[in-house]
């Protein structure tokens, strides 16, 4: 009873608890979601759900701040879902919070990024080092997520980096680091990073940084461990993790792997700086040691102290400018970070402002230069990165970049003078013409780094201008000549067209331009300049102008444009150029409904070309017959709007492949993609087997050969032979069952069958799926008393005859004639062998050894020759060894001689030896 009333009261009080009502709790929170500039897709969708009773109502935060839903177009909601319509990277970049709530209370999601920035425009500070030792190039990426994929390149986008034992690109941080430099690497290197979002792919770079080397002699020095994994790794089962660990040293190191509390495991992938666990398991919990060691020593890390992710590097900076570094630094515990300058330790006072792992330093003064560095601590270790600050201060100077001498200018046209000389700090710069001071107007701007922009040029700009630059060091100024030349015009432009394949056409083009310059025109296509060189006789110059297109192609279809240009001005027209051609390539094929002899293909429609599409033509192709051929379709003609048919007379359980062709009134255009590799459903044999005959064998043997069936004919697995056969005038048939579709033969053996009697045979196929149609009748006989052959040798064999006593009587008067060939060769051939009289055996010479002959016997006289008998087959042995016994000895006694030689072995081709013939002869 007591157990009842337990029951009863979990009841009650599970039945209690499943109608209070309960706070939101979250199903699905938003995720860090990258969008990038220039997607095709036109919103965003961040997902929400809370479990709840009552329902949860739904809010949303952007950067803390509540969205305003019901005022604002681009959001709503959909659910819990917030929907942003047409984003906008300066409007909705930032943190995402899903807020839900009813009754009960309110909870507030985890934060969602939505972002993918650029890389900071900042030019980067050059990386210097010595030659032999390691270098490290920081990647500092922008905020970014998902995780993003780092490469490097070094001088021309896309001369990527190749990582190897010398070089070392992290994915946890982005650096690269080379662990012993050469002259061959000095160069530009910029960071490459690629984020991934579903199908869509986004790649960013950073300005370059510069290497530099002072060259010494390289002396090796020991192994400096650089690139550290985290001091703790968390993950699930089952997934992929890699842990990084990469030194400098010279000779370069050799980085090893170990795990601290236990063996290697078979799992283990390590490629020197990353181990890796493709499906991590709870037996790889552990601690795990890295060891660098070259011929000057060794260095190991196995966590936890600080590692840099961000450092200082020399900066030359303006006096008065202002100055900002900062540090990062990883490790566990977290790091803490100080600063030092001159060795000494920087605080935060007047000009200097300290926090944490930035420094910045206002109204830079001479006194501000020297060595400074921050120091990653924690109570593990702590680690130090240094740079130079040189404060400079100078006078402007145009030595090095001076105002250009002669500016020639067209009418009409804009021109842009630079202003940049050297100066520090930054100069102020001034422009005139001749004596008249040059203010910001409707044609005339100076930009704030000092370049001017002159618009709508006339003739009443020419002249001297020249620019003034000053700052509390001194002052400087550099003078150009302004020239205004005629604007070039496109007085003839290219017309639009329309041609076929395989015709020509001439693009005219004429311009009228200021006499005193030289004229050149170009040509592009789609914006790409045409090189007429590499245009594989596509492209001639009619005439210095004029563009030729010959035998044009599909390819050669497009936007034309002629572009007429001067060292200070340029004119362009474009044309559009229309090229008719047979169909493009069908795409999308798809076979379905497969069946045992037709198939369903589907398909979709490819380029015109311009030319409507006519019809669809099918070609099929099998293992067997490796070319192509047109198949037999449903309906046989497909028109050019069809995309669908199907495919009939097929061969069943065969593997085929399909193609399309698209054709028009110019032509057949490329067949499609092959389909994926089908095998049709399997059928009952449709065809009997052919070459049915036989004979010959043992006495008492009846052998039925036929042809075996081709893979085509087969239809099915377990394929074999059902056979019948009776002797010639019976009733009752014997049946038989070959298995194998490659068998070619069947031997019933009975003792009491007569030689040479008469069988009447009969033959079909089988497989899985039933039989097939039964073969005429054939008339076999079963093996009859032949000849003999004897003393079968490598070139030499006897015949033997038998007669019976009434033969011998007939053929008293006769002769005999021994007919032999080789097998292959046809009887006619043959050689012969003639007796004297009737004998019961007979010699026949010079034979090939190791050869199958056949031989037939014929009687003769005066009146010519008889029938020939059943012929028999033989084969002559191998030829015995060709060498004779080495390393002959022999000793004598009084009244005999021992020989010893060394045996003949037998090669592949020869016969075994049987024994060895010793012969001697006496002298004198």
């Amino acid at each position: 009873a007591s157990k009842q009333s337990w029951m009863i009261m979990t009841f009650l009080l599970i039945l209690h608890y499943t109608v209070r009502n309960y706070g939101p709790v979250f199903e699905e929170q938003p995720r860090n979601t990258l969008f990038p500039e220039g997607s095709s897709e036109e919103q965003i969708l961040l997902t929400c759900q809370a479990r709840a009773s009552p329902p949860a109502t739904y809010r949303w935060k952007l950067n803390g701040t509540e969205i305003k839903i019901e005022t604002n177009s681009r959001y709503r909601l959909n659910g819990g879902n917030l929907v942003i319509s047409n984003p906008v990277k300066l409007k909705d970049a930032g943190f995402y919070q899903c807020v839900a709530s009813n009754s009960v209370g309110t909870v507030v999601s985890r934060e969602a990024y939505v972002l993918l920035q650029e890389f900071s425009t900042e030019e980067r500070d050059p990386v210097r080092g010595t030659e032999g030792w390691g270098v490290m190039f920081t990647c500092s990426p922008p905020p970014h997520f998902p995780g993003i994929e780092y490469r490097w390149f070094v001088n021309d986008f896309p001369n990527f980096i190749s990582t190897d034992r010398r070089r070392f690109i992290s994915q946890a941080t982005g650096n690269l680091y080379i662990a012993k430099t050469e002259a061959s690497d000095l160069g530009n290197y910029s960071c490459f990073a690629t984020g991934h979002i579903d199908s869509f792919k986004k790649s960013v770079f950073s300005t370059s940084s510069q290497l530099s080397l002072v060259r010494e002699d390289s002396r090796p020095y020991a192994p400096t461990i650089k690139a550290k994994f985290p001091s703790d790794t968390f993950a699930l089962a089952g997934q992929l993790v890699s842990l990084e660990c990469f030194a400098f040293g010279n000779p370069v190191p050799q980085i090893r792997w170990r795990k601290l509390d236990g063996g290697q495991s078979s799992r283990w992938i390590t490629t020197e700086p990353l181990l890796e666990f493709k499906e991590v398991s709870f037996e790889d919990e552990g601690t795990y040691e890295c060891e660098a060691e070259n011929i000057q020593g060794k260095d190991t890390y196995r966590g936890p102290q600080p590692e840099w992710l961000k450092v200082i590097s020399d900066k030359e900076a303006d006096i008065g400018a202002d100055l900002h570094w900062s540090c990062a630094a990883a490790g566990k515990p977290r790091p803490t970070i100080r600063w030092l300058r001159n060795g000494r330790p920087l605080t935060s006072q007047n000009r200097i402002e300290v926090n944490g792992g930035d420094l910045r330093i206002f109204k830079l003064t001479m006194d501000d230069s020297g060595m400074y560095q921050c120091v990653g601590e924690n109570k593990h270790g702590s680690t130090y990165a240094s740079a130079e600050l040189y404060v400079q201060a100078f006078a402007p100077d145009f030595r090095l970049n001076p105002v250009r001498r002669l500016i020639p200018a067209a009418r009409g046209g804009e021109i842009i003078i630079h202003c940049q000389p050297k100066a520090a700090p930054k100069a102020n710069i001034i422009w005139t013409k001749g004596t008249e001071l040059l203010n910001n107007g409707s044609r005339i701007t100076i930009t704030p780094s000092g370049t001017l922009i002159i618009r709508n040029i006339s003739k009443s700009d020419e002249g001297k201008y020249t620019c003034f630059a000053e700052n509390f060091m001194g002052k400087a100024n550099s003078t150009g000549t302004l020239s205004v030349r005629d604007a070039t015009k496109i007085t003839l432009a290219p017309s639009s067209a329309d041609i076929n394949v395989g015709e020509n056409i001439t693009l005219k083009c004429h311009a009228s331009h200021d006499p005193t310059m030289d004229l050149t025109f170009t040509w592009c296509l789609d914006d790409l300049l045409i090189d007429i060189s590499k245009s594989e006789g596509h492209y001639k110059r009619a005439s210095t102008v004029n563009l030729m297109v010959l035998n044009a192609q599909l390819k050669h279809a497009g936007r034309y444009t002629c572009t007429a240009q001067t060292v200070v001005d340029s004119a362009s027209e474009s044309a559009t150029l229309v090229v008719r051609g047979p169909p493009g390539p069908p795409g999308g094929l798809v076979v379905t409904d497969i069946k045992d002899t037709t198939v369903q293909l589907s398909w979709s429609r490819g380029f015109d070309n311009h030319s409507p599409i006519a019809k669809y033509v099918i070609q099929v192709r099998t293992p067997i017959f490796s070319h192509w051929k047109q198949a037999r379709t449903n309906p046989a003609n497909i028109e050019g709007n069809s995309e669908t048919a199907q495919v009939g007379n097929l061969i069943p359980w065969m593997d085929y492949e399909f193609r399309v062709l698209a054709s028009n009134i110019l032509g057949v255009g490329e067949p499609s993609m092959p389909s994926a590799k089908i095998r049709t459903k399997e059928a009952a044999p449709t065809v009997a087997p052919s070459g049915l005959n036989g004979g010959g064998g043992a006495p008492g043997e009846l052998i039925i050969n036929w042809t075996p069936m081709q893979r085509e004919y087969q239809n099915g697995d377990g394929f074999g032979y059902n056979l019948t056969f009776r002797k010639e005038g019976t009733q009752v048939w014997k049946t038989a069952t070959v298995l194998g579709a490659e068998s070619l033969h069947y031997v019933y053996r009975n003792e009491s069958i007569a030689p040479y009697t008469p069988f009447e045979v009969k033959i079909k196929a089988f497989n899985k799926k039933g039989e097939g149609p039964e073969s005429l009748v054939s008339i076999v006989h079963s093996a009859e008393e032949g000849n003999e052959t004897a003393g079968v040798s490598s070139a030499i064999i006897r015949v033997l005859l038998h007669f019976s006593t009434g033969q011998i009587q007939i053929l008293l008067h006769y002769c005999l004639q021994i007919r032999y060939w080789k097998h292959g060769d046809k009887e006619e051939a043959a050689d012969r062998v003639r007796t004297a009289g009737l004998v019961s055996s007979a010699h026949v010479t010079d034979l090939h050894p190791n050869t199958k002959y056949h031989v037939a016997v014929r009687a003769y006289n005066r009146a010519g020759t008889g029938p020939a008998s059943n012929p028999t087959s033989f084969t002559t042995t191998k030829p015995p060894p060709r060498r004779p016994p080495d390393n002959i000895s022999w000793k004598f006694s009084s009244s005999s001689v021992s020989i010893k030689w060394d045996p003949v072995v037998a090669k592949a081709d020869e016969s075994a030896v049987t024994g060895y013939k010793v012969t001697s002869t006496s002298s004198g």
